[in-house]
């Protein structure tokens, strides 16, 4: 009984200690020995040796009755397939013969396979005989599809389920069978028919008879390979490293010589979802490298790459090799669906998790009167401008209801119901006029910029800054030219949340002119003039030549600080500097 350790140890016990049931159900997947299992129960019921004369699971030696009962032609073992006798006749006479007494045997046994087969009628027929069956007669079922199998016959039966063969146990069958043969074999080979066989010894069983014909007399691992249409396990882990490297090239140019090397494209994407599951799996369970259905390659590289890789990357891999598979099972062109597969897994490498591309957008713009310095602003140091004060109302509210010093500050605002208002009968309400709705001066690209912070749009403040080249603003109407790179759907979101923001509709349109520069292009080129001018300050010029190998790094403009005697002073000189010039009292960054 290979791979049932459980169901051998619980018949073993039962047994030694004469509790046998009148009635077995044995299910499990097609290939799991269930009906081998059925007629090696009939074996222990009615073994006799000379020595032995008692139902027992110790079979080493050959009983009087089990070489009939294997070959399925002793006269009190009878074997019924309920798939080609489905009716109640056929259970009437089953009920008819278990009045008499075996002929030779200690036990009549009636092996019925595929059960659930059996009709209501034949089920309903059999369910007094299976609850008393007479003394000298024993059941024992056999079915893969558990389900259609009634309860009330289940309950007066003994269940045991036989679980999937691991592919290590069927290394290990394969190899004893082979030895027996005299067919040499390699290791690797009788590994990927383990694992072809998907826990079935049956149809492991007769892909390794397949392999030694194909190989005439030999199984070796590339004729095993060009047989089942797989791809080299090492060059599938080369694949996968390719695909999380993200290189699409490398990854395209691997599966290309897999499939001229006669690799089935959906296999490719099965045999890289398992191995994807394997360096998962042994992230969590390290003890998994030791599977001795691996080869050295999968074992040592697997563990790498579970040290080096992501979970959210395994994750993400595995979900989208989930998708592509049966895309490339359907499709007319597999070899180009698993191509794109493999395009969007390499393309989805460079993307950040969701977590990161979260946290990186909240840093872009972390609340109300907080923004980022422009791009290309002196150090590119964050400049924070202070909250204006809480008003009268919220400055009287309890010290219980403020939000401590420092925490997030919720904003809130009314929202009118639009539900009508029920009023008692003869009331009236008076309603305010409606006012007009709000407009906000908008002059400059710079304006909308603003407007985005106000309102808390990283996002369309990026967007704006770094691919609006502005045409022509009036109230009401944007012209722009977009930059390369920008996104199709900026003009007609900008035009919706214009309108949001000002209050009046807004016209936005594509033009055919140039344009002015882009914000962080003209950020960008202001910079480059206040360089410009430090390096022409004679000043400036004397602590280069006094201090070799010193160069100007940064020019940051110095606000002059609200002093009423200084106020003359402060509006020509924040007017100059505004226009980028380099006055007394500006630092500059060496």
């Amino acid at each position: 009984m290979v791979g049932q350790e459980p169901m051998v140890r619980t018949l073993t016990n039962a047994f030694e200690t004469g509790r046998i049931a009148q009635a077995y159900m044995l299910t499990g997947v097609r290939g799991v020995g269930k009906t081998t299992t059925a007629r090696i129960l009939a074996r222990a019921l009615n073994y006799r040796t000379p020595e032995i004369d008692q139902p027992t699971i110790d079979l080493r030696s050959p009983g009087e009755h089990c070489q009939a009962i294997m070959e399925g032609r002793h006269v009190d073992v009878i074997e019924m397939d309920a798939a080609s006798h489905t009716g109640i006749d056929d259970i009437r006479e089953i009920i008819e013969q278990v009045r008499y007494r075996p002929v030779s045997a200690r036990y009549k046994v009636y092996i019925i396979d595929e059960v659930h087969m059996l009709s209501t009628q034949a089920f309903n027929g059999l369910l007094k005989t299976l609850e008393e069956p007479p003394e000298h007669v024993k059941f024992i079922f056999a079915t893969t599809e558990i389900r259609k199998v009634p309860i009330t016959v289940l309950s007066r039966c003994q269940r045991f389920d036989l679980r999937r063969i691991s592919a290590a146990d069927l290394v290990g069958l394969f190899t004893t069978i082979l030895e027996k043969e005299g067919i040499v074999a390699d290791a690797e080979a009788l590994s990927m028919i383990a694992r072809a066989a998907e826990g079935s010894a049956r149809d492991g069983l007769s892909l390794l008879d397949q392999a030694i014909a194909h190989g005439g007399g030999r199984v070796e691992a590339e004729t095993v390979r060009g047989m089942l249409g797989l791809a080299d396990r090492a060059r599938i882990v080369d694949l996968f490293e390719h695909v999380i490297r993200g290189d699409v090239t490398a990854a395209l140019g691997e599966f290309e010589s897999q499939y001229q090397a006669g690799a089935n494209p959906v296999v490719v994407l099965t045999d890289l979802a398992d191995f994807t599951h394997l360096v998962t799996r042994i992230k969590y369970i390290p003890e998994a490298a030791q599977d001795p259905s691996l080869s050295e390659v999968e074992r040592v590289r697997g563990q790498e790459f579970a040290h080096s890789v992501a979970v959210s990357t395994l994750s993400r891999i595995w979900q989208m090799l989930l998708k592509g598979i049966p895309e490339a099972e359907n499709s007319s062109r597999p070899a180009g669906a698993t191509e794109m597969v493999l395009i969007r897994l390499t393309h989805a490498a460079h993307l950040p998790a969701p977590e990161d591309a979260a946290r990186r957008l909240g840093e872009l713009g972390n609340g109300e009167g907080h923004s980022l310095a422009p791009s290309g602003s002196g150090g590119g140091s964050v400049q924070a401008s202070l909250q204006p004060p809480l008003n009268a109302q919220a400055s009287a509210m309890s010290p219980a209801a403020r939000a401590p010093a420092g925490g997030p500050t919720a904003m809130l605002k009314a929202v009118p119901s639009s539900e009508p208002r029920e009023l008692p009968v003869g009331r009236t309400e008076d309603l305010p006029a409606e006012k007009p709705a709000s407009t906000v001066a908008v002059n400059s690209l710079q304006d909308i910029v603003d407007l985005c912070s106000k309102n808390r749009d990283p996002r369309l403040k990026a967007l704006v800054r770094n691919f609006v080249r502005l045409v022509k603003l009036e109230p009401g109407r944007l012209d722009m030219r977009m930059s390369d790179g920008g996104p199709a759907t900026l003009p007609g979101e900008l035009g919706v949340k214009l309108k949001e923001w000002t209050g009046i509709h807004w016209i936005v349109s594509l033009s055919n002119e140039a344009g002015e520069a882009t914000l962080v292009e003209a950020d960008a080129n202001a910079r480059e003039a206040r360089l410009t001018d430090a390096r022409a300050d004679p000043d400036v010029a004397a602590i280069l030549a006094q201090f070799p190998g010193a160069r100007i790094t940064d020019v940051r403009i110095r606000a002059i600080e609200d002093d009423p005697v200084n106020e003359d002073i402060a509006a020509p000189a924040a007017a100059e500097s505004a226009e980028g010039d380099i006055l007394p009292g500006d630092d500059i960054e060496l």
